[in-house]
């Protein structure tokens, strides 16, 4: 039996499954999830006719437009971000020709080139987490199809500054390539480059309902491009691929914009406290400036882990190789998830005797 040499391949690692009973700090979800009474009353709208109808996403894609200040014709709803990837890959890449990245990044843009047959190009990090945007601009090429800049990065969490990010749009545009730059932690970092999708033709900019909007279980994605990348992108999407349960909950949400406030607050407040009980008690730590940040423990953060997934039922994020593999990654929520997380943390993170 055939098969695609280039999916055949790929090796992939999924998630693991079964998280539902521990406390989740490991995939940047929050954990908390959203008010009660919100889901409640969305709830109440699903009737059985709801469900036994395909889903329409027009209304979805105007209040969105509507809320980011573009046109209808500029907002394409995805199954999730990780589905947006895919179709701009597919629409704007080209087998055996360059994608460019920083590395790390989230894996999702090199699992792609791998499945599609394009050449991945990485840009490593310098020794101390910082990133030269000379060494992106030197990696486009004209053999370049897309460059990928996530503001902030994950798992990195460098930003770029207005300067930066032109830079890397306007070489990109040098030799026809498209930009997708990925904000998927945009809520918790003040500054987006959505304007950049008005100023240049060869822009995509991503949003998520999995983060801040608390939704990742319904899975819904945004693009944000110029009318023709989202005309061009919509002939390489699947006709029914967002469910009307996450529509419905995408549309109340962009209804009810206390939520979002309300959500950037706690996760604020959660931030400064971990950070500040961190640093009292001599950690090295960084703010990563999405809702995660790194923390250099005292012991092995591998050994760590596990102890802390089978001893307190608390799950982190750490890396097997790379820069990043003495550092332990921790998704920030509420001031009293924080909490939770350090009365695991700490005693079991004690330091050996010298």
């Amino acid at each position: 039996m055939y098969v695609n040499p280039d999916i055949k391949k790929t090796v992939r690692v999924f998630p693991e499954e079964g998280r539902r009973a521990y406390l989740r700090y490991d995939m940047n979800e929050n954990s908390e999830g959203l008010p009660l009474d919100f889901v409640e009353a969305v709830k109440r709208e699903i009737t059985p006719e709801f469900l036994a109808t395909y889903p329409e996403p027009s209304a979805f894609t105007q209040k969105y437009a509507d809320y980011m200040g573009m046109k209808p014709e500029q907002v394409l709803a995805t199954n999730g971000s990780d589905m947006a990837i895919r179709y701009l890959f597919e629409t704007f890449g080209e087998k055996g020709k360059d994608v460019v990245t920083v590395a790390p990044s989230f894996e999702m843009y090199w699992v792609n080139c791998n499945i599609l047959g394009y050449h991945h190009v990485p840009v490593p990090y310098e020794p101390d987490m910082t990133m030269k945007v000379e060494n992106i601009l030197a990696a486009i090429g004209e053999d370049t199809r897309i460059v990928v800049l996530l503001n902030p990065n994950n798992p990195m969490g460098n930003v770029y500054t207005r300067e930066e990010a032109e830079a890397v749009v306007q070489r990109a545009r040098d030799v026809g390539a498209l930009v997708i730059i990925d904000e998927a932690y945009h809520y918790f970092y003040e500054k987006s480059f959505l304007d950049l999708v008005k100023k240049y033709d060869n822009v995509a900019v991503l949003r998520t309902f999995s983060k801040l909007f608390s939704i990742a279980a319904c899975r819904l994605g945004v693009v944000i491009g110029s009318e023709a990348i989202i005309r061009y992108t919509k002939n390489a999407k699947l006709t029914f691929d967002v469910n009307s349960i996450a529509l419905l909950f995408g549309e109340r949400l962009l209804e009810h914009p206390e939520i979002e406030k309300t959500l950037i607050a706690q996760e604020q407040e959660g931030k400064d406290y971990i950070l500040s009980e961190l640093k009292a008690r001599g950690y090295e730590v960084r703010d990563c400036k999405g809702n995660y940040i790194f923390i250099k423990t005292r012991r092995d953060p591998h050994a760590l882990a596990e102890e802390l997934a089978q001893e307190k039922h608390v799950l982190v994020k750490t890396y097997g190789k790379g820069m990043l593999r003495d550092i332990m990654r921790v998704s920030v929520g509420s001031r009293a998830a924080m909490e939770r997380f350090l009365e695991a943390f700490l005693p079991l993170d004690i330091a050996e005797e010298k």
